[in-house]
Protein backbone atom coordinates (compact mmCIF):
# COMPACT_ATOMS: atom_id res chain seq x y z
CA UNK A 1 0.00 0.00 0.00
CA UNK A 2 1.31 3.50 -0.84
CA UNK A 3 -0.29 6.23 1.11
CA UNK A 4 0.95 9.88 0.63
CA UNK A 5 0.65 11.84 4.03
CA UNK A 6 0.44 15.82 3.98
CA UNK A 7 1.89 16.93 7.13
CA UNK A 8 4.24 18.82 8.98
CA UNK A 9 7.12 16.99 9.24
CA UNK A 10 8.33 19.76 12.57
CA UNK A 11 5.53 17.73 14.11
CA UNK A 12 5.76 15.36 16.53
CA UNK A 13 2.52 13.21 15.64
CA UNK A 14 3.56 13.24 11.93
CA UNK A 15 6.85 11.40 12.77
CA UNK A 16 4.72 8.88 14.95
CA UNK A 17 2.60 8.10 12.19
CA UNK A 18 5.19 8.10 9.47
CA UNK A 19 7.88 6.11 11.05
CA UNK A 20 5.08 3.67 12.25
CA UNK A 21 3.53 3.08 8.97
CA UNK A 22 6.47 2.60 7.07
CA UNK A 23 7.40 0.54 9.58
CA UNK A 24 4.57 -2.15 9.05
CA UNK A 25 5.68 -2.40 5.36
CA UNK A 26 3.08 1.01 3.95
CA UNK A 27 5.47 3.08 1.23
CA UNK A 28 4.44 6.66 3.15
CA UNK A 29 5.12 9.73 1.10
CA UNK A 30 5.58 12.80 2.96
CA UNK A 31 4.36 16.53 1.64
CA UNK A 32 5.35 19.09 4.16
CA UNK A 33 4.94 22.97 4.50
CA UNK A 34 7.70 23.22 6.99
CA UNK A 35 11.11 21.61 7.17
CA UNK A 36 11.44 19.61 10.20
CA UNK A 37 14.84 20.28 12.66
CA UNK A 38 16.18 16.99 12.60
CA UNK A 39 15.97 14.69 9.80
CA UNK A 40 13.79 11.83 11.41
CA UNK A 41 12.18 10.50 8.20
CA UNK A 42 15.63 8.53 6.74
CA UNK A 43 13.88 5.57 6.57
CA UNK A 44 13.71 3.52 3.71
CA UNK A 45 9.76 3.85 3.48
CA UNK A 46 9.31 7.45 3.39
CA UNK A 47 9.72 9.52 0.81
CA UNK A 48 9.99 13.32 1.87
CA UNK A 49 8.95 15.36 -1.62
CA UNK A 50 8.30 18.84 -0.73
CA UNK A 51 9.77 21.87 2.28
CA UNK A 52 10.46 24.94 2.12
CA UNK A 53 13.20 26.60 3.85
CA UNK A 54 10.98 28.53 6.41
CA UNK A 55 8.31 27.70 8.92
CA UNK A 56 5.04 28.87 7.55
CA UNK A 57 1.94 30.45 9.91
CA UNK A 58 -1.22 27.48 8.98
CA UNK A 59 -3.60 29.45 11.11
CA UNK A 60 -3.38 32.77 8.97
CA UNK A 61 -6.03 33.09 6.82
CA UNK A 62 -3.60 34.93 3.98
CA UNK A 63 -1.49 31.64 4.06
CA UNK A 64 -4.22 29.78 3.18
CA UNK A 65 -4.95 31.42 -0.06
CA UNK A 66 -1.38 31.26 -0.59
CA UNK A 67 -1.83 27.47 -0.27
CA UNK A 68 -3.56 27.89 -3.72
CA UNK A 69 -0.22 27.59 -5.36
CA UNK A 70 0.78 24.45 -4.01
CA UNK A 71 -2.01 22.20 -4.96
CA UNK A 72 -0.48 21.88 -8.73
CA UNK A 73 2.86 20.64 -6.86
CA UNK A 74 0.68 18.34 -5.09
CA UNK A 75 -0.80 17.19 -8.45
CA UNK A 76 2.63 16.40 -9.88
CA UNK A 77 3.61 14.34 -6.93
CA UNK A 78 0.57 12.12 -6.66
CA UNK A 79 1.38 11.50 -10.46
CA UNK A 80 5.39 10.61 -9.28
CA UNK A 81 3.98 8.82 -6.11
CA UNK A 82 0.37 7.45 -7.56
CA UNK A 83 -0.41 6.96 -3.99
CA UNK A 84 -3.04 4.46 -2.89
CA UNK A 85 -4.64 7.06 -0.89
CA UNK A 86 -4.40 10.40 0.17
CA UNK A 87 -4.09 11.69 3.66
CA UNK A 88 -4.46 14.64 4.74
CA UNK A 89 -3.36 15.88 8.51
CA UNK A 90 -5.25 19.39 9.75
CA UNK A 91 -8.54 20.01 8.54
CA UNK A 92 -7.86 23.51 7.23
CA UNK A 93 -4.13 23.56 5.76
CA UNK A 94 -3.13 20.71 4.74
CA UNK A 95 -6.69 19.63 4.04
CA UNK A 96 -7.43 22.44 1.57
CA UNK A 97 -4.91 21.76 -0.46
CA UNK A 98 -5.74 17.47 -0.57
CA UNK A 99 -9.56 18.51 -1.24
CA UNK A 100 -8.47 20.65 -4.07
CA UNK A 101 -6.20 18.49 -5.38
CA UNK A 102 -9.22 16.19 -6.34
CA UNK A 103 -7.65 13.32 -5.72
CA UNK A 104 -9.61 9.95 -4.30
CA UNK A 105 -9.74 8.28 -1.72
CA UNK A 106 -9.42 11.30 0.10
CA UNK A 107 -8.51 10.72 4.54
CA UNK A 108 -9.04 13.71 6.69
CA UNK A 109 -7.90 13.48 10.21
CA UNK A 110 -9.01 16.96 12.37
CA UNK A 111 -5.97 17.89 15.28
CA UNK A 112 -7.64 20.61 17.53
CA UNK A 113 -7.87 24.10 16.92
CA UNK A 114 -8.75 23.06 13.17
CA UNK A 115 -12.67 22.32 14.31
CA UNK A 116 -12.83 24.46 17.57
CA UNK A 117 -11.09 27.69 16.77
CA UNK A 118 -11.09 28.24 12.57
CA UNK A 119 -14.69 27.83 11.93
CA UNK A 120 -15.68 30.17 14.30
CA UNK A 121 -13.65 33.01 13.09
CA UNK A 122 -16.18 33.93 10.09
CA UNK A 123 -18.74 32.55 7.96
CA UNK A 124 -15.95 32.40 4.97
CA UNK A 125 -13.74 30.29 7.62
CA UNK A 126 -16.49 28.37 8.54
CA UNK A 127 -17.54 27.37 4.79
CA UNK A 128 -14.33 26.46 3.73
CA UNK A 129 -13.86 23.57 6.69
CA UNK A 130 -16.96 22.20 5.73
CA UNK A 131 -15.74 22.44 1.88
CA UNK A 132 -13.28 20.05 3.21
CA UNK A 133 -14.89 17.76 4.66
CA UNK A 134 -17.59 17.37 1.70
CA UNK A 135 -14.57 16.17 -0.17
CA UNK A 136 -13.27 13.88 1.87
CA UNK A 137 -13.88 9.91 1.61
CA UNK A 138 -13.24 9.48 5.29
CA UNK A 139 -13.21 11.37 8.15
CA UNK A 140 -10.74 10.96 11.58
CA UNK A 141 -10.96 12.41 15.02
CA UNK A 142 -8.17 11.60 17.75
CA UNK A 143 -10.81 12.14 20.30
CA UNK A 144 -14.24 11.67 21.07
CA UNK A 145 -14.98 14.76 22.16
CA UNK A 146 -13.40 16.27 19.10
CA UNK A 147 -15.70 13.76 17.50
CA UNK A 148 -18.71 16.06 18.39
CA UNK A 149 -17.21 18.81 17.64
CA UNK A 150 -16.76 17.63 14.05
CA UNK A 151 -20.18 16.41 14.38
CA UNK A 152 -21.53 19.96 14.16
CA UNK A 153 -20.00 20.64 10.38
CA UNK A 154 -20.39 17.55 8.87
CA UNK A 155 -23.08 14.33 9.06
CA UNK A 156 -20.49 12.22 7.72
CA UNK A 157 -19.15 9.42 9.87
CA UNK A 158 -16.27 10.07 11.96
CA UNK A 159 -13.69 7.32 13.13
CA UNK A 160 -11.64 7.90 16.00
CA UNK A 161 -8.04 7.28 15.97
CA UNK A 162 -5.82 8.28 18.80
CA UNK A 163 -2.61 9.15 19.10
CA UNK A 164 -1.54 6.60 21.40
CA UNK A 165 2.20 5.46 23.10
CA UNK A 166 4.30 2.72 22.29
CA UNK A 167 3.59 1.34 25.83
CA UNK A 168 6.71 -1.01 25.46
CA UNK A 169 9.07 2.44 25.28
CA UNK A 170 7.21 4.32 27.71
CA UNK A 171 6.76 2.28 31.17
CA UNK A 172 8.10 2.87 34.62
CA UNK A 173 12.04 3.02 34.59
CA UNK A 174 14.18 3.63 37.06
CA UNK A 175 16.15 6.81 36.85
CA UNK A 176 19.83 6.59 38.87
CA UNK A 177 20.25 10.20 39.20
CA UNK A 178 16.81 10.86 40.93
CA UNK A 179 17.02 12.38 44.10
CA UNK A 180 15.12 10.74 46.79
CA UNK A 181 14.68 14.17 48.83
CA UNK A 182 12.97 15.70 45.99
CA UNK A 183 9.19 16.27 44.61
CA UNK A 184 9.70 15.94 40.93
CA UNK A 185 6.87 18.07 39.25
CA UNK A 186 6.74 18.98 35.58
CA UNK A 187 4.92 19.20 31.98
CA UNK A 188 6.07 18.18 28.51
CA UNK A 189 4.19 20.60 26.34
CA UNK A 190 5.28 23.42 23.90
CA UNK A 191 6.12 26.42 27.15
CA UNK A 192 3.53 28.63 25.64
CA UNK A 193 0.77 30.64 27.24
CA UNK A 194 -2.35 28.50 26.52
CA UNK A 195 -0.53 25.08 28.13
CA UNK A 196 -1.01 27.54 31.84
CA UNK A 197 2.60 28.23 31.81
CA UNK A 198 1.90 30.67 34.53
CA UNK A 199 -0.24 29.21 36.59
CA UNK A 200 2.66 26.20 36.99
CA UNK A 201 4.79 28.79 38.38
CA UNK A 202 2.46 30.39 40.73
CA UNK A 203 1.41 26.99 41.65
CA UNK A 204 5.43 26.19 42.70
CA UNK A 205 5.18 29.50 44.22
CA UNK A 206 2.35 28.58 46.61
CA UNK A 207 3.59 25.54 47.23
CA UNK A 208 7.36 26.85 48.43
CA UNK A 209 6.00 29.15 50.21
CA UNK A 210 4.19 26.92 52.41
CA UNK A 211 6.52 24.35 52.58
CA UNK A 212 10.11 26.14 52.82
CA UNK A 213 11.88 23.07 53.91
CA UNK A 214 10.63 20.77 51.05
CA UNK A 215 12.94 20.56 47.79
CA UNK A 216 10.66 21.10 44.71
CA UNK A 217 11.94 20.85 41.09
CA UNK A 218 9.28 21.70 38.23
CA UNK A 219 10.46 20.72 34.65
CA UNK A 220 8.98 22.82 31.82
CA UNK A 221 10.33 20.26 29.15
CA UNK A 222 9.19 21.68 25.16
CA UNK A 223 10.13 24.80 22.61
CA UNK A 224 8.27 28.02 23.36
CA UNK A 225 8.06 31.53 21.55
CA UNK A 226 8.03 33.26 25.23
CA UNK A 227 10.65 31.28 26.88
CA UNK A 228 12.55 34.36 27.84
CA UNK A 229 9.86 36.25 29.38
CA UNK A 230 8.68 32.79 31.50
CA UNK A 231 12.25 32.47 32.71
CA UNK A 232 12.33 36.14 33.52
CA UNK A 233 9.08 35.22 35.83
CA UNK A 234 10.64 32.77 37.37
CA UNK A 235 13.80 35.09 38.63
CA UNK A 236 11.59 37.82 39.35
CA UNK A 237 9.54 35.20 41.84
CA UNK A 238 12.85 34.20 43.41
CA UNK A 239 12.24 30.75 42.22
CA UNK A 240 15.29 29.91 39.60
CA UNK A 241 15.93 27.18 41.73
CA UNK A 242 13.35 25.26 41.90
CA UNK A 243 12.64 25.62 37.65
CA UNK A 244 14.40 23.68 34.89
CA UNK A 245 13.73 24.97 31.73
CA UNK A 246 15.32 22.58 28.80
CA UNK A 247 14.05 23.91 25.40
CA UNK A 248 13.03 21.35 22.55
CA UNK A 249 14.56 17.74 23.15
CA UNK A 250 14.67 14.80 21.00
CA UNK A 251 11.44 12.84 21.25
CA UNK A 252 13.96 9.82 22.38
CA UNK A 253 14.83 12.03 25.65
CA UNK A 254 10.77 12.34 26.23
CA UNK A 255 10.87 8.65 27.92
CA UNK A 256 14.06 9.94 30.94
CA UNK A 257 11.88 12.91 31.38
CA UNK A 258 8.65 11.07 32.40
CA UNK A 259 10.15 8.91 34.35
CA UNK A 260 12.08 11.22 36.72
CA UNK A 261 9.04 12.81 37.24
CA UNK A 262 6.83 12.21 40.19
CA UNK A 263 3.70 14.33 39.07
CA UNK A 264 2.81 15.53 35.51
CA UNK A 265 0.92 18.30 34.51
CA UNK A 266 -0.93 19.03 31.69
CA UNK A 267 -3.06 22.42 33.00
CA UNK A 268 -3.85 23.85 29.56
CA UNK A 269 -6.31 26.60 29.54
CA UNK A 270 -7.13 26.06 25.94
CA UNK A 271 -10.71 24.35 25.39
CA UNK A 272 -9.58 23.07 21.85
CA UNK A 273 -6.90 20.75 24.15
CA UNK A 274 -7.96 17.79 21.99
CA UNK A 275 -6.32 14.80 23.38
CA UNK A 276 -2.83 15.38 25.24
CA UNK A 277 -0.52 12.60 23.87
CA UNK A 278 2.24 13.54 26.44
CA UNK A 279 -0.59 12.83 29.58
CA UNK A 280 -1.18 9.29 27.78
CA UNK A 281 2.93 8.91 27.91
CA UNK A 282 2.96 10.14 31.46
CA UNK A 283 0.12 7.19 32.30
CA UNK A 284 1.87 4.51 30.38
CA UNK A 285 4.99 5.50 32.74
CA UNK A 286 2.67 5.13 35.63
CA UNK A 287 2.93 8.64 36.74
CA UNK A 288 -0.24 10.04 38.69
CA UNK A 289 -1.10 12.84 35.76
CA UNK A 290 -3.23 16.27 37.08
CA UNK A 291 -5.11 18.12 34.21
CA UNK A 292 -7.54 20.54 33.90
CA UNK A 293 -10.58 20.67 32.72
CA UNK A 294 -10.77 21.08 29.11
CA UNK A 295 -11.27 19.13 25.80
CA UNK A 296 -9.97 15.49 25.71
CA UNK A 297 -7.98 15.59 28.59
CA UNK A 298 -10.99 14.75 30.91
CA UNK A 299 -11.76 11.95 28.29
CA UNK A 300 -8.08 10.90 28.83
CA UNK A 301 -8.32 10.36 32.53
CA UNK A 302 -11.51 8.62 32.10
CA UNK A 303 -13.58 11.73 33.77
CA UNK A 304 -10.76 11.31 37.11
CA UNK A 305 -10.96 8.01 37.76
CA UNK A 306 -7.15 7.76 36.38
CA UNK A 307 -6.23 11.30 37.10
CA UNK A 308 -7.03 14.59 39.16
CA UNK A 309 -9.00 17.44 36.87
CA UNK A 310 -8.90 20.86 38.39
CA UNK A 311 -10.29 23.87 37.20
CA UNK A 312 -8.26 25.97 34.05
CA UNK A 313 -6.39 29.00 35.54
CA UNK A 314 -6.44 27.72 39.27
CA UNK A 315 -2.96 27.41 40.90
CA UNK A 316 -4.09 27.26 43.95
CA UNK A 317 -6.15 23.73 43.05
CA UNK A 318 -3.06 22.86 41.73
CA UNK A 319 -1.06 23.23 44.17
CA UNK A 320 -3.43 21.81 46.35
CA UNK A 321 -3.73 18.55 44.03
CA UNK A 322 0.21 18.40 43.82
CA UNK A 323 0.49 18.58 47.90
CA UNK A 324 -2.28 15.92 47.93
CA UNK A 325 -0.38 13.35 45.35
CA UNK A 326 2.58 14.27 47.56
CA UNK A 327 1.08 13.02 51.06
CA UNK A 328 -0.83 10.38 50.20
CA UNK A 329 2.08 7.99 48.16
CA UNK A 330 -1.01 5.01 48.45
CA UNK A 331 -3.08 7.73 46.13
CA UNK A 332 -0.21 8.52 43.74
CA UNK A 333 0.74 4.67 43.24
CA UNK A 334 -2.74 3.48 42.51
CA UNK A 335 -3.56 6.28 40.11
CA UNK A 336 -0.86 5.91 38.33
CA UNK A 337 -0.90 1.70 38.44
CA UNK A 338 -4.86 2.21 37.24
CA UNK A 339 -3.67 4.89 34.47
CA UNK A 340 -0.89 2.35 32.78
CA UNK A 341 -4.00 -0.12 32.88
CA UNK A 342 -6.48 2.40 30.92
CA UNK A 343 -3.56 3.18 28.11
CA UNK A 344 -2.98 -0.56 27.43
CA UNK A 345 -6.52 -0.83 26.84
CA UNK A 346 -6.99 2.25 25.01
CA UNK A 347 -3.80 3.97 23.72
CA UNK A 348 -1.40 1.09 23.00
CA UNK A 349 0.53 2.58 19.64
CA UNK A 350 0.77 -0.66 17.91
CA UNK A 351 -3.45 -1.04 18.59
CA UNK A 352 -3.36 2.63 17.13
CA UNK A 353 -1.62 1.47 14.14
CA UNK A 354 -3.55 -1.87 13.14
CA UNK A 355 -6.56 0.40 13.62
CA UNK A 356 -5.29 3.03 11.23
CA UNK A 357 -4.17 0.61 8.39
CA UNK A 358 -7.78 -1.11 8.61
CA UNK A 359 -9.16 2.29 8.17
CA UNK A 360 -7.50 2.38 5.09
CA UNK A 361 -8.26 -1.12 3.64
CA UNK A 362 -11.82 -0.33 4.64
CA UNK A 363 -11.58 3.05 2.53
CA UNK A 364 -9.69 1.41 -0.79
CA UNK A 365 -12.33 -1.27 -0.76
CA UNK A 366 -15.33 1.38 -0.39
CA UNK A 367 -13.86 3.37 -2.94
CA UNK A 368 -13.24 -0.14 -4.77
CA UNK A 369 -17.08 -0.39 -4.92
CA UNK A 370 -18.15 2.86 -5.79
CA UNK A 371 -16.03 3.49 -8.83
Amino acid sequence: MKVLLLSDTYSEHTEKWALGLAGCGIQVGLFSFNKATYEWYNHKNITVFFEPEKKINAESTFTKLSYLKYVSILKKIIRHFKPDILHAHYATSYGLVGALSRFHPFALSVWGSDVYDFPKRSRVHKKMLQYNLRKADCLMSTSEVMKTELGKYTKKEILVTPFGVDVKDFCQKYIKDKKPDTLYIGTIKPIEEKYGIVYIIEAAEILIKRNPDKKYLFSLIGPGSDLDQYQKLIHDKGLSDYFNMTGRIPFSEINYYHNLMDVFLNVSIDDSESFGVSTVEAMACEKPVIVTDVGGLMEVVGQGEFGIIIPKKDSLAMADAIERLDNDRNLANELGRKARQHVLKHYDWENNLRNMIENYNLLLEKTKHEV
